[in-house]
Formats: structure tokens, C-alpha cells, sequence
């Protein structure tokens, strides 16, 4: 155990963060999945576990693997995969798999598929960073970042938006804060805000305009709009399903595997994972998981004021702040405070391509953090010997 501790390099309170989500994880994945096995592998709960077992694995090591590489090489790896994942966004709009009106992932050798949108999503901020970066003493100029930030932004937001708003909408929400924080000023970003508004009004009316058949996720996103307005049982199911765990769960929960909301929400082992989360757990299990993403914002800050380069600062925060946004979106529509949006809870939910990201995601951030801790033991170690 120690020979592996001594392995692993970076932020320790970062890992131990996803230490504990993945063993949580694990845990409540294998519980929320009973129904799911019961109706589709004959009553075979360890599929599923096992299945999901495998992921968490394979995103461990892409994090293990990540971190290892020095941090800024991803300045350079940025550059091309912005470029790698426009013509990933434009290929799956084509011919990506098509599920209820919506075209998210390719498809891939043994029934695997490849959410092309995760990978979109760190190339866009990686990109940033880069751009903020490099481009500092020309950030005053409106034609810069209109060409160098909004539009790179604006073309992946709008290649993801046909299929998934709010993943969109997150991008977008992310992009602009960390643009905010490389001192982009304030007149400008609401320029952006104004001409995004715009052109998604734009985006809309056209869709509206469209035979019915031809408005793609036109009419789901009006719905869940619409139901999020009605208190009513019948126009708000998976919410009033939610509530009903997250009300039964207590202070300290049902205890594992004791879920009865399970039966009865749909995705609860991704979408509504939170809700199954404070109903074994507790409102203190609740509580828990916020915390922990909180530290990970916290630790990711903390790295940021020791950063001596500007391309780990823009990286580490970016990233940080596009796992805490998303988790805080999941817990926020468990509660019923936004909208049903699909939004999985990073390093918890059971997926594929978003596990794997969310570990390299992180396993970026381990490396700024690495690097840092790496400057430091050369200064003390240059400090003892100058005084020698």
C-alpha cells in the first residue's frame, strides 16, 4: 500500500475526494440498479455492479495516467483536440445513434458507444486556457476575443445544442466564467451573453417553424419547462418521485441497498442517483457528497494561487469548475430546483464515456497540482543546499 502511495503524485485531499465518490459510488450504483437487472438480465444484480466496476477502473487509471503527464503539454494536446472533437460533434449530428429524438453518442465495436460531448467538453476548456493564456495583452480588444474565445465556444455550444441543452448550456455557463476570470471585461462577456441570447432565440424560432416530425428535442425541452411550472403529481413524476426519496431518507437514510424509490424513478443509478443517495444515506449522505465537491473546488483554488503559469491556473480551475457546475445541477434537480436535464453526478453516476472523462478530467488537474508540489521540493531542497 505504501509503495502505491508513494506513486501517486498531486493534491492528497483531491484524492482522497474521488477515493471516497468511487467507493459511493460503487455502492449506491449496485443498490439503484436491482430493478433494472430484474427486468432486463433476469434478475442479475452483479451485471451491472460488475459492469459498472469496470468503468470506475478504466476512469481510475485514465486519472492515474493524466496526472502523470506534465501539465503543460496539454497546452499543445488542446490545440489539436478542439480541432479532433468539432469533427467528432459534426460526425455524430450525422450519423451518430439516434435515442428519443436525440443524436448523442457513436457507435462503437461490442455494443459500446462514445458520448462525443464529454470529450468535447474538456477539449473546449483545455482550449480556453490555452487562448487566455497566450493571448493576455490582447484580451482588450473586442475582436480578439470574439474570435479567438466567443466563437470557439459559441461552435461547440452550438454543435452540442441540437441534442442536449443543458449540456449546452453548462458549456457555455463554464466558458464564460472562465473567461470572467481571465479578465475578459464585463461589457464584452455581456456582449457575448447578448449575441448568444440572440442567436439561441434565433435557433428556436426556426425550430418552431419546422413540421413537428422535423423539431428534434424542440417539444421535450417545452415540456420540462412546462412541468417545472405545475405543482401537480401527474405533469412532475420523476420529480415528485425524487422528493419522495430524498423525504423518506431522514437524517441518516434507509441504510444501503434499502431504496424503494428505485422502483419507482427512472435513471436512478445516473439522472436521480442524488435522490437514491439521501434516501439510503440520509440528509447527512447528502450533505456529505456536497461537501465533497466543495472540497474539490476548494483544493482546485488553492492550487490556482500557487500556479506559477497562467496555462495551469485558466486549466485547473476550468476544470474544476465544470465537474462542481454539473454536480450542483444534478443535486439541484433531485430537489426540484431546476428542471429535469440529464445531467449525470461526476465520478457517482453509472455511465461510460463521461466516467472516463471525468477521470482524466481530474487526472489533469492532479497534474497541475503535482507540478506545483514539484516546484516547491525544488526551492526547499535548493534552500538547504544554498545554506550548506
Amino acid at each position: 500500500m505504501n509503495g502505491f502511495l508513494t506513486k501517486i503524485k498531486g493534491d492528497k485531499a483531491i484524492w482522497f475526494v474521488v477515493f471516497m465518490l468511487s467507493i459511493l459510488s460503487f455502492l449506491v450504483v449496485y443498490s439503484a440498479t436491482g430493478t433494472l437487472a430484474y427486468r432486463k438480465q433476469g434478475g442479475d444484480v452483479t451485471h451491472y455492479m460488475l459492469f459498472h466496476g469496470m468503468l470506475l477502473f478504466f476512469g481510475l487509471l485514465a486519472m492515474y495516467i493524466a496526472h502523470l503527464l506534465k501539465y503543460t503539454l496539454y497546452s499543445r494536446i488542446f490545440q489539436i483536440l478542439y480541432v479532433v472533437a468539432i469533427i467528432l460533434l459534426v460526425a455524430t449530428l450525422f450519423y451518430g445513434l439516434n435515442f428519443n429524438n436525440a443524436k448523442r453518442s457513436l457507435p462503437l465495436p461490442f455494443n459500446f458507444t462514445f458520448q462525443t460531448f464529454d470529450f468535447a467538453k474538456l477539449a473546449l476548456i483545455g482550449y480556453l486556457a490555452r487562448v487566455l493564456s497566450k493571448k493576455r495583452k490582447d484580451l482588450n480588444d473586442f475582436k480578439t476575443v470574439f474570435l479567438h474565445l466567443f466563437l470557439p465556444v459559441a461552435l461547440v455550444c452550438s454543435l452540442i445544442l441540437p441534442s442536449n441543452l443543458s449540456t449546452a448550456a453548462l458549456v457555455f455557463l463554464t466558458s464564460i466564467i472562465l473567461i470572467f476570470i481571465g479578465r475578459v471585461s464585463l461589457l464584452k462577456i455581456g456582449y457575448i451573453i447578448l449575441i448568444s441570447i440572440l442567436g439561441l432565440g434565433v435557433f428556436f424560432g426556426i425550430l418552431s417553424l419546422l413540421p413537428v416530425e422535423n423539431q428534434g428535442r424542440l417539444s421535450t425541452w417545452k415540456e420540462r419547462i412546462e412541468e417545472f411550472g405545475k405543482d401537480s403529481p401527474e405533469n412532475n413524476y420523476q420529480l415528485v418521485q425524487s422528493k419522495i426519496a430524498i423525504a423518506t431518507g431522514g437524517v441518516f437514510g434507509k441504510m444501503p441497498g434499502n431504496s424503494t424509490q428505485r422502483n419507482f424513478l427512472p435513471h436512478p443509478y445516473s439522472d436521480f442517483i442524488y435522490a437514491i443517495i439521501v434516501e439510503e444515506y440520509g440528509l447527512t449522505g447528502g450533505v456529505v457528497v456536497l461537501f465533497l465537491y466543495l472540497i474539490l473546488l476548494y483544493r482546485a483554488i488553492r492550487i490556482v494561487t500557487k500556479v506559477p503559469n497562467n496555462f495551469g491556473v485558466f486549466l485547473a480551475i476550468g476544470l474544476s469548475l465544470s465537474l462542481v457546475l454539473q454536480a450542483l445541477v444534478n443535486m439541484m434537480v433531485a430537489v426540484g430546483l431546476v428542471p429535469v436535464t440529464g445531467q449525470p453526478l461526476p465520478m457517482v453516476s453509472m455511465g461510460g464515456t463521461s466516467v472516463i472523462f471525468t477521470g482524466i478530467t481530474i487526472g489533469i488537474l492532479l497534474s497541475v497540482s503535482r507540478q506545483v508540489d514539484e516546484e516547491k521540493e525544488k526551492l526547499l531542497k535548493q534552500a538547504v543546499t544554498d545554506e550548506k
